[in-house]
C-alpha cells in the first residue's frame, strides 16, 4: 500500500506543463515508488515507465537519430501524433545525449517527461539551457514517520501548549526515529534487527552503486573512510586539513569527494551567515548526513549531535539553512529566514536568553530551543513540533 509523501503536493501540479520534472535524492529515499505511484495516478495509456538502471532500458535513447528512437518508442506502445505522452526514466545516469533526446521530443512531440536520480549532476546536466521543475526527496520527516507508523493524529489548539502526557508518547516515537532515521523501507520493518540489516544494506547499496560504480574516484576505500569520518562529525565545522590527513589524501582531492557525497545526497554543508562584522567566523562550513539511522549504525557521536542532526532533517526543505557564530564561541544552530533555532538536550533559562540576543544580530524575529528533554520554559519546542506543532495520540 503507497504511503502519501508530502513532495507528491508539490509534484502533482507539474504535470499539466510541458517541462520536465526532475526528483532526486539519495538511494532508497523512495524516488521509485512515488515515480510509479505517478505514473499510476496519470490517466491515460500513452505512457511509458522505463528503469535505467536496466542496461537495455537505457539502450532506446543512445546515438543521435532521433527518428530511430522514436519508431522504437512507438512499437512500446507510445502515440506522438494524436495525444499528450508521458516517459518515466528511473534512475537515470550518465547517457551522453539525453539532454539533446529530451529537447527534441519536448519540441517536436507532446511529450512529458519525468525523471530520477541518485546523483544531482545528472540533473545539472539535463538543467543546462532548458527550464525544468526540480525537487529533491528526503528520507522522512517526522510527520511522514508517524503515517508510516500509523498513527492517528489530532491537532489541538496551539496554545493549550504540550502536556507531560503528550509529550512521552511523542518522545517516545521520537527516540526510534533518532535512533533508525527515515528511510521508508527502515521504518516499515518491525523489529530492530530487521531494521540494522535494512540500515546495512541502504548503505551497501548506495555505496557500491552510487560510489564505486557511478564515481571516477579510484580510491574507494578512501571515499569509504571518509564517510565514516563525516558521520562521527555531524554537526561539526569541516576541517579539511584534518580529515586530508587521515584518509590520507590531498586537500584538493578531499574536497572532490565531499562535493560529491553531497551531490549524491549523503550530506548537506551548511555555511554560516554573515553580516559583514568582524566578530563573526566565517567561512568553515559545518556538516549534517542525510538520515540518522545511517549514523547510529556506524558511528559514535554524542546525544546531542545525533539529536541534532534529526533536527536538521526536520526543517530541511527548499529554503536555504545557515549557522551563525561569533569570534567568541556563541552561536545560533539553525538559522532560516528570518527564525533561529538552538538545540538542546534540557536547556536552561540561560541558553533561552542568550538565544535571544544572538538573534537580533542575525535579524530574526522569532528564536525557539528546541529541546530533546521536557521542559516547562516558555521558548522551547521540540523536535517533533517542528512539523506537526501539538499532537494528541489515539490508540493504535
Amino acid at each position: 500500500m503507497f504511503k502519501e509523501r508530502e513532495l507528491l503536493k508539490k509534484v502533482i501540479p507539474c504535470l499539466r506543463s510541458s517541462e520536465p520534472i526532475f526528483i532526486e535524492g539519495i538511494r532508497g529515499v523512495g524516488k521509485s515508488t512515488l515515480l510509479k505511484y505517478i505514473y499510476n495516478k496519470v490517466e491515460t495509456n500513452n505512457k511509458l515507465f522505463l528503469d535505467f538502471e536496466n542496461p537495455i532500458n537505457r539502450k532506446y535513447f543512445e546515438g543521435e537519430n532521433f527518428e530511430r528512437m522514436k519508431s522504437s518508442l512507438e512499437i512500446l506502445g507510445l502515440d506522438f501524433e494524436n495525444e499528450k505522452a508521458y516517459i518515466f526514466l528511473d534512475e537515470v545516469r550518465e547517457i551522453t545525449n539525453l539532454i539533446s533526446v529530451i529537447n527534441y521530443f519536448v519540441k517536436t512531440c507532446n511529450v512529458k517527461f519525468l525523471l530520477t536520480s541518485s546523483v544531482c549532476s545528472s540533473k545539472s546536466k539535463i538543467m543546462t539551457g532548458n527550464k525544468i521543475y526540480s525537487f529533491e526527496l528526503f528520507p522522512l520527516n517526522f510527520k511522514e514517520f508517524l503515517s508510516f507508523k500509523g498513527a492517528k493524529i489530532k491537532l489541538p489548539d496551539e496554545e493549550k501548549g504540550i502536556t507531560r502526557q503528550i509529550y512521552d508518547v511523542l518522545s517516545n516515537m521520537y527516540e526510534e526515529y533518532i535512533l533508525f532515521g527515515g528511510f521508508p523501507e527502515v521504518v516499515l520493518k518491525k523489529t530492530i534487527d530487521e531494521k540494522r540489516k535494512t540500515i546495512e544494506n541502504i548503505f551497501s547499496s548506495f555505496f557500491k552503486f552510487d560510489v564505486v560504480q557511478f564515481s571516477s574516484f579510484r580510491k574507494s576505500e578512501a571515499i569509504r573512510d571518509l564517510m565514516l569520518l563525516l558521520m562521527q562529525r555531524v554537526g561539526q565545522k569541516l576541517d579539511v586539513q584534518r580529515l586530508s590527513k587521515d584518509i590520507n589524501l590531498s586537500r584538493a582531492t578531499t574536497y572532490e569527494y565531499i562535493s560529491f557525497l553531497e551531490k549524491a545526497h549523503f550530506i548537506k554543508t551548511v555555511n554560516p551567515i554573515s553580516f559583514n562584522d568582524n566578530r563573526e567566523l566565517k567561512k568553515v562550513s559545518k556538516v549534517y548526513v542525510c538520515d540518522t539511522g545511517l549514523i547510529n549504525n556506524f558511528a559514535r557521536v554524542s546525544e546531542e549531535d545525533l539529536f541534532k542532526n534529526s533536527v536538521f532533517q526536520n526543517i530541511r526543505n527548499d529554503e536555504e539553512i545557515y549557522y551563525y557564530q561569533k569570534k567568541g564561541g556563541a552561536s545560533i544552530d539553525f538559522v532560516i529566514k528570518n527564525k533561529a533555532y538552538n538545540v538542546k538536550i534540557s536547556p536552561k533559562r540561560a541558553d533561552i536568553s542568550r538565544l535571544k540576543r544572538l538573534s537580533m544580530n542575525v535579524g530574526a524575529i522569532e528564536s525557539k530551543i528546541i529541546s530533546k528533554n521536557y521542559s516547562e520554559y516558555e521558548d522551547v519546542t521540540y523536535a517533533f513540533m517542528l512539523w506537526i506543532i501539538i499532537c494528541w495520540f489515539e490508540p493504535i
